[in-house]
């Protein structure tokens, strides 16, 4: 059985970040994904991954942050 695929969209919004972020991510090689035409899509264990790398922490909050920031 193929592994389940999400857009970007989908990403973002499981993972509480802006759309344009995923796409950074994606690009930076930070989150891998698959290119279909202009179109990225993300596959489960991928997803996986990134969430459970970071646990609580929303990836974009982990580097570069300053105090308040968001």
């Amino acid at each position: 059985m193929a592994e389940k695929l999400y857009t970007s969209r989908q990403v973002a919004e499981i993972l509480q970040v802006h759309q344009r972020t995923v796409l950074i991510w994606l690009r930076t090689g930070k989150l891998h994904g698959v290119k279909m035409g202009r179109l990225w899509r993300i596959p489960e264990s991928e997803l996986n991954r990134i969430s459970g790398a970071y646990g609580e922490e929303r990836p974009c909050q982990q580097h570069n942050a300053k105090p308040g920031t968001f």
